[in-house]
């Protein structure tokens, strides 16, 4: 039976105006995608067309690894409204990122929080470094390397590098892993004590080694070498 069309649907059922009404955190990511996307097909609304995206991409956070291409291949998307929901990811990831700015970075929750959103989302490990002041507020972020899909390379002196050039007092390095499973292998321990003989060389802080996984890993959703007590 096809769906009802979105403006034959009670006012206070429609996507729009429950936003509108309620706040954002009253709608489902369905209802969300679907205000992004404005119409559906025949036979199904732009709800159902949502969680159609959703299903495809298995959830959330699988949909923002998307590219537009990729997007846009599901029935009732195309081009044009890929395009709005890519743009929708990455103000979502700056917004997060603006946030934080001025905040003391000292938690492996607050690094996951600044880059998750981001990170979790690439197919390919990336390794970056953030870059502190003496207040540990972040003063930027360098992109050391962009992997294969299973690792990045990265030499510490490469990792440091950002540090010398701008000053920092400390640093944090992180790195995705693209499974959704943020447990670290025998490289990522062996990476994290070059690491940190570097660091004790250089007198630069290297406060935290993260791993950004994702929550649907069935695991947590990042894993800290400070808080496993490694460093």
């Amino acid at each position: 039976m096809p769906s009802l069309k979105i403006h034959e649907m009670s006012p206070q059922d429609r996507p729009r105006e429950k936003l509108a009404n309620h706040g954002a955190q009253s709608l489902s990511d369905s209802e969300l995608i679907a205000i992004l996307l404005r119409t559906g097909i025949p036979g199904s609304n732009a709800v159902d067309v949502a969680r159609t995206l959703l299903t495809r991409h298995q959830s959330l956070s699988g949909l923002a690894r998307c590219s537009v291409k990729e997007i846009a291949s599901t029935k009732g998307v195309g081009f044009a409204k890929a395009v709005q929901l890519a743009a929708a990811f990455g103000l979502g990831s700056r917004l997060a990122r603006e946030s934080l700015a001025r905040s003391r970075i000292d938690t492996p929750e607050l690094v996951y929080e600044l880059l998750g959103a981001d990170m979790r989302a690439l197919l390919k490990e990336s390794l970056r470094v953030i870059l502190l002041d003496t207040r540990h507020q972040l003063m930027r972020i360098e992109e050391i390397s962009l992997g294969s899909l299973n690792e990045s390379i990265a030499h510490p002196r490469e990792i440091f590098r950002p540090a010398l050039i701008y000053s920092a007092y400390a640093v944090i390095v992180a790195h995705n892993h693209p499974s959704g499973d943020p447990t670290p292998s025998e490289s990522d321990h062996r990476l994290t004590r070059r690491l940190a003989e570097a660091s004790q060389l250089l007198q630069i802080g290297f406060l935290d080694h993260v791993i950004i996984g994702s929550p649907t890993a069935g695991k947590s959703s990042f894993f800290s070498f400070k808080q496993a007590g490694i460093l």
